[in-house]
């Protein structure tokens, strides 16, 4: 018989109504969450069967229509961006596990085709701490058929702006099952078109997710359909090559097609999906101990490599030369280059002359140059992580207001300090204090200067101070109920710093409140950035090692924080997360 179906719908950070169909375990007290995502075009209808198939009664399961499909309003094929919809899936599997008071530890999560490139991104950059994830034949590279699609889409979305592309699929190439045909064919809710929008952002995610799947630790099954007409296999078994989990099994299931939980002979997937989860959930969840990453392993080999210089006869080394000279000369005529050769590329000065995002320089090709150089992917992640941080800053000031708690704000490293008093200039309730502190000089002189100017000097003071002294961040006074870490981390590559400026964060931050810190799990210019551009320590190359997000959440949780969710940019550059101190 089949399980008994809830329909509902969720409400997302955005305010968007997703449909959703909700299976209560059987049990009194569910064994885990099984949360499910379709294909693309599709809806949670599609994978209802796997609920009965998978005879799992003691979990409770949950499947949704994507944004653009199914029951799910909207037009349809379209999501604002691909990120959105990353972080729609972190918010619907979060609220799944808190309706079932259960950890994010006790969630599993099947997902198909588009849905498993959405779920994997979200893995990779959000890095949440769930039981385990299964596969079947992600989208990670459509077969398009058209010569030259990808280039020609991408050219037509920026001559034209965003229209839709309707799928050539037809149901008998995603199965030999003539009532799954037949049901595909009738399905009214099935969706043709797809945003180009997304289809582009789709081939961007899956290349980045698949190049940096070693930052993936989730236990991974790949189900790959072997006679699969719409996507190709190579990137597949890349991934699964690449994979930083510890626990991972791949299967190639012969002659299956596209939808391979929907297959004629899908009872050969099932089982292998059913025994996977049984055994996971049967295991201890499995987290790998990322605390001495800056010793050894994915990153710290990657920058190993950053710290050597190239072979004088290497071609990529002479570009790299070429760049950097060109900066140095035509690239002058830039206010923001010639500041970064000035202060640091990764200096206070140059991240509030970012943040400000007003092209200067040295007549109107200077200021064009200056406009392509704001327009660097990079800093167009580092304006996004602002938002985010303020956004998230006046989240946990909400919180503490909600819970009749003062709000003492305390950052340790701000720079000019912009996006933290910008943040709170919007608040019609002030926080009670602000303490804003740097090592730098000028930077202590610049944000006095910002306090002035934005008129909070009443409760915000600027000091001097070194963010890595676990000493003086315990003497803050007045205790802070919110503390803020941001763009800091990612500059320094030995753990053993974060560790003593976590733990003087933790003596400082009371029990109860908030921490606020920044990630950078990925770079697509991080070789660029060790070979052309200098830093503020001593002009020396700005070489980074990138803390994938799961070292980072380790690091906060090890220093007595308890991470309650992260925001990531459209690219999966930059992440700002919040978390909470945990009780004395």
């Amino acid at each position: 018989m089949s399980r008994q179906v809830i329909e509902s719908s969720f409400t997302t950070s955005d305010g968007e109504s997703l449909f959703y169909r909700h299976w209560p375990a059987q049990s009194a007290q569910p064994r885990g969450v099984i949360v499910m995502f379709h294909r693309g075009h599709e809806h949670s209808g599609r994978m209802a069967h796997v609920v009965d198939e998978l005879d799992l009664p003691d979990f409770a399961f949950y499947a949704w229509d994507a944004r653009g499909n199914g029951r799910t309003g909207g037009a349809r094929g379209f999501s604002p961006s691909f990120g959105r919809s990353v972080h729609d899936v972190d918010e619907f599997v979060r609220f799944a596990a808190a309706e079932q008071k259960l950890p994010m530890s006790d969630v599993g999560v099947i997902a198909q085709s588009v849905g498993a490139v959405t779920v994997s991104a979200w893995v990779h950059d959000h890095a949440p701490q769930i039981r385990c994830m299964s596969l079947a034949s992600p989208a990670f590279k459509v077969k398009l058929y058209v010569p030259f699609a990808v280039p020609g889409l991408s050219l037509m979305h920026k001559l034209f702006g965003n229209f839709y592309v309707n799928s050539y699929v037809k149901a008998h190439y995603l199965t030999h099952d003539p009532a799954r045909i037949e049901s595909f064919n009738k399905d009214p809710l099935i969706a043709r078109p797809i945003s180009v929008n997304i289809l582009l952002a789709l081939y961007e995610v899956a290349e980045r997710v698949v190049k940096d799947a070693g930052a993936i630790h989730v236990p991974t099954q790949l189900l790959i359909s072997g006679a699969d007409w719409v996507v190709h296999h190579g990137p597949q078994h890349e991934f699964f090559a690449r994979l930083g989990s510890s626990v991972k099994e791949k299967h190639v299931l012969d002659g299956f097609y596209h939808d391979t939980l929907g297959e004629k002979d899908r009872h050969l997937a099932i089982a292998k999906l059913r025994n996977f989860l049984l055994a996971r959930f049967d295991a201890a969840p499995v987290r790998p101990d990322l605390l001495n990453a800056h010793q050894h392993g994915y990153t710290f080999d990657e920058f190993q490599k950053l710290s050597q210089p190239r072979s004088p006869l290497c071609p990529k080394g002479w570009m790299f030369k070429l760049a950097r000279a060109s900066m140095a000369t035509i690239g002058r005529l830039s206010e923001g280059v010639r500041l970064g050769f000035a202060t640091g590329f990764d200096s206070g000065s140059t991240l509030d002359y970012v943040y400000r995002n007003e092209a200067r320089g040295c007549s109107l090709f200077g200021r064009l140059i200056d406009r392509n150089y704001l327009d660097a992917i990079g800093w167009r992640g580092i304006r996004q992580r602002k938002l985010h941080a303020e956004q998230l800053l006046q989240e946990a000031i909400g919180k503490l207001r909600t819970e009749g708690r003062p709000v003492h704000v305390l950052d340790i490293a701000a720079g000019h300090g912009r996006y933290i008093l910008e943040g709170i200039e919007k608040l019609a309730q002030k926080p009670d204090s602000i303490l804003l502190r740097d090592f730098s000089e000028l930077n202590v002189e610049k944000g006095c200067k910002l306090i002035t100017e934005k008129g909070l000097q009443g409760i915000a003071r600027f000091v001097q101070g070194d963010a890595f002294n676990r000493a003086s961040l315990t003497s803050v006074s007045p205790k802070p109920t919110i503390g803020v870490v941001s763009g800091l981390y990612e500059l320094f590559p030995d753990n053993a710093m974060l560790q003593a400026s976590l733990a003087g964060m933790a003596d400082a931050v009371e029990p109860g409140g908030y921490l606020i810190y920044t990630g950078q799990p990925w770079h697509p210019q991080l070789e660029f950035i060790a070979r052309v551009l200098s830093s503020h320590r001593d002009g020396k190359p700005w070489v980074m090692r990138r803390r994938v997000q799961a070292e980072m959440d380790q690091l906060v949780e090890a220093a007595g924080f308890t991470k309650l969710h992260t925001l990531a940019d459209e690219w999966g550059i930059f992440t700002v997360s919040i978390a909470r101190r945990n009780p004395a």
